[in-house]
């Protein structure tokens, strides 16, 4: 019931619906005709990031990341500084006046521009949308250059840095080196007789001393008793040749004697020094013997020619004076080598404190010195990562559409703009009889009458119409149908027109 008198009410006030509904949809069609053409101006560009250069020079520098560049490009495409750029390359700056202008172009800008594509299938579009079509075309051959050289410019500036930042380091780890140089040669200097010799150090030093020692010592004892086996068959020889000749004959206590005191000394040097009192007082005893037994045969001197003139004899005395000679220089060695290892004993406190020094100094060079040569190296690699990042078959670009515009604009979308306008004008025009019913209300029933006022109807009177009113309602009738006709085929006329045109 409410809803037919909703209806019987916007039927009273047909003609404001359709008045309302032609104006708004006259409006509406001018305005949405008059909206200016939009054309989009599009490109595509392939991203080949598979260079045959990675595996040839993986190992020996930082590969770069082709991939990552590009979509981080692709992402900062629409950053202020690159559609401030761009703004600088078609000229649209000229017509630029104060900030706030500035600022809502580049607002424009951002919004218009579009941007497709992923780093999956390396293929990126570029569009962009504005009335004049050179325009459009321009801002997107702005933008596909900015995609092209940010893709390499940011990678070659970071190898730069890096490379003048390593090469600082470089320079501080020189002065470090030749400080540390110079330190290690002042340090050898100052403690040239105290380092230790190649091949260990003082302790290993010292025990090679004394090994050497002790086998001179051994080699000494070696000799002497080779020397005193030879004496021992001179003399032996000698009382020989006395003893066929008495006349030559020794004094054989005297002999005896001398050879006991040998052993004893023999002895004695096995386990005393030269300078032991012992073995001192046994060779003064047998230089005293000897010399009495010389004084002795002196007195048999006529016939001593007997014995010197053997050849035996003789070829014994040249053998005893060779291990003589070899004794007297076993014992040279042994004091050279005991004198060595008595000074080494007095330096060894010293050496320990004086290695760990040498060590420390080394330790530090050895640091230095590797630090500087890996620095060397990864700047060799630092540059050659920038040549890498800066080439071009790293990765390339292949334009599959260049851009273009198509000669038919893009928008606005006419024919869904005015089926809109339609649909408005038509809902507004109801709306607007609904809403004349409601201010300028009218009881079109006995029905409404009872609602409102509550009161019982005792009966209803009908409208009695003339033949005239009727003849003029009726023509009222057509022309309300004739308008709503008219609106609607001037609608589908302009939507034909609007339709064959683009």
């Amino acid at each position: 019931m409410q809803l037919q008198s909703l209806v019987r009410g916007g039927w009273k006030y047909r003609w404001y619906a359709v008045t309302i509904a032609w104006l708004v949809s006259m409006v509406g069609f001018i305005v949405v005709y008059k909206l200016p053409d939009n054309y989009q101006a599009t490109a595509r560009v392939f991203v080949d990031t598979q260079s045959i250069l990675k595996p040839l020079l993986s190992g020996m520098t930082s590969i770069p990341n082709v991939e990552q560049q590009v979509s981080i490009m692709s992402r900062t495409l629409l950053s202020r500084p690159n559609v401030e750029r761009v703004m600088r390359m078609v000229d649209l700056d000229i017509k630029v006046n104060t900030g706030k202008d500035r600022e809502r172009m580049i607002e424009d800008l951002i919004a218009k521009i579009k941007i497709g594509g992923t780093a999956q299938n390396d293929i990126y579009s570029l569009a962009y949308s504005d009335e004049n079509p050179k325009l459009a075309k321009d801002v997107v051959q702005a933008l596909l250059t900015i995609f092209v050289e940010g893709s390499f410019g940011d990678k070659k500036q970071d190898s730069t840095k890096a490379v003048v930042f390593i090469d600082g380091q470089i320079k501080n780890y020189e002065e470090k080196l030749i400080a540390a140089e110079n330190a290690l040669k002042d340090f050898k200097l100052r403690n040239m007789t105290l380092l230790p010799r190649q091949g260990g150090d003082s302790g290993s030093q010292l025990l090679a001393m004394n090994d050497s020692l002790s086998q001179a010592r051994l080699e000494l004892a070696e000799a002497v008793q080779a020397r005193d086996t030879i004496r021992r068959e001179v003399l032996n020889t000698e009382n020989s040749l006395r003893s066929n000749n008495p006349s030559l004959a020794s004094n054989p206590e005297i002999d005896e004697r001398i050879q006991t005191l040998r052993k004893n000394l023999d002895a004695l040097r096995l386990q005393f020094t030269e300078q032991h009192p012992d073995i001192v007082s046994t060779k003064r005893l047998i230089t005293q013997l000897e010399v009495r037994k010389s004084d002795e045969a002196r007195v048999r001197q006529p016939d001593s020619d007997i014995v010197t003139g053997n050849p035996v004899l003789q070829q014994l005395k040249i053998s005893l004076s060779v291990a003589e000679a070899r004794v007297a220089s076993m014992r040279a060695r042994t004091d050279e080598y005991a004198t060595r290892s008595a000074r080494l004993k007095t330096l060894s406190n010293a050496a320990p404190e004086i290695e760990t020094q040498l060590s420390q100094l080394n330790r530090d060079y050895q640091i230095n010195k590797e630090n500087y040569e890996k620095l060397v190296a990864s700047r060799e690699s630092a540059k050659l990562s920038g040549d890498l990042n800066t080439t071009t078959e790293m990765m390339t670009f292949r334009v599959v559409d260049p851009p273009s515009v198509p000669l038919t604009p893009a928008g606005p979308p006419r024919l869904r703009l005015f089926s809109l306008v339609f649909v408005a004008a038509l809902v507004i025009g109801l709306a607007g009889a609904v809403l004349m019913s409601k201010i300028r209300p009218t009881f079109l029933s006995h029905i409404d009458l009872l609602e409102v006022t509550g009161l019982p109807i005792l009966g209803t009177i009908s409208m009695k119409w003339t033949d005239a009113e009727k003849a003029r309602q009726k023509k009222s009738l057509y022309a309300f149908a004739l308008s709503s006709f008219v609106l609607l085929a001037f609608y589908a006329a302009l939507m034909s027109f609007i339709y064959f045109k683009s």
